[in-house]
């Protein structure tokens, strides 16, 4: 592929020091936001490719990669699917045996075995949620807790979708990171 723009020695010098100067904070920033490496691999160089063909005088490089970097990243969630917050929950083999979640936290009869995981569950949940920043965690309850569509909280929040599948995402990978912790916790009670 080869891009459209003609390069002057002077142009190709002048990106690539931007890039030699700004590759490694560029990538870092992607990789905290993305899935896997590839993905922040993926999307730094498609950012750079747009940077090297872009005819437009740009001001704030560095303001504008990133802007750029973000966009890819939107892109990137809605190119895969979305996490959800069953993801939190989901059951996984453990030792050789299937454990379930959602039969723990919501079963048919109630015993104080149960009784004492659901207890902590809850406390952890809670706990875990105050660590979210406001944005994430409001975004989270009002969708998962609450039922509510994003499309309902846009309208009330006059917040892009995107922005709340964004900030619901980085919920689900807190809280997922933080109740595993308890899930090893118990399981290993």
């Amino acid at each position: 592929m080869t891009l459209a723009v003609e390069m002057t020695p002077e142009r190709n010098n002048n990106i690539t020091n931007t890039i030699k100067a700004i590759s490694k904070r560029l990538f870092g920033f992607i990789k905290q936001r993305v899935a896997t490496t590839e993905d922040a691999e993926d999307i730094l160089q498609e950012v750079f490719y747009q940077f090297a063909g872009n005819t437009e005088p740009i001001e704030q490089a560095t303001g504008w990669l990133y802007k750029v970097a973000r966009n890819k990243i939107t892109d990137n969630y809605r190119k895969h699917k979305l996490p959800l917050a069953d993801d939190i929950f989901n059951s996984e083999e453990t030792e050789g045996e299937n454990f379930n979640w959602k039969e723990m936290l919501l079963p048919a009869e109630s015993t104080p075995e149960t009784e004492y995981i659901r207890n902590i569950f809850w406390e952890e949940l809670k706990a875990a949620l105050d660590e979210l920043p406001a944005a994430q965690r409001e975004v989270f309850i009002q969708n998962e807790i609450e039922g509510i569509p994003f499309k309902d909280i846009a309208e009330q929040t006059g917040e892009p979708v995107a922005t709340l599948i964004s900030r619901k995402r980085y919920a689900v990978l807190h809280l997922r990171e933080r109740l595993s912790i308890v899930k090893d916790e118990l399981l290993n009670y």
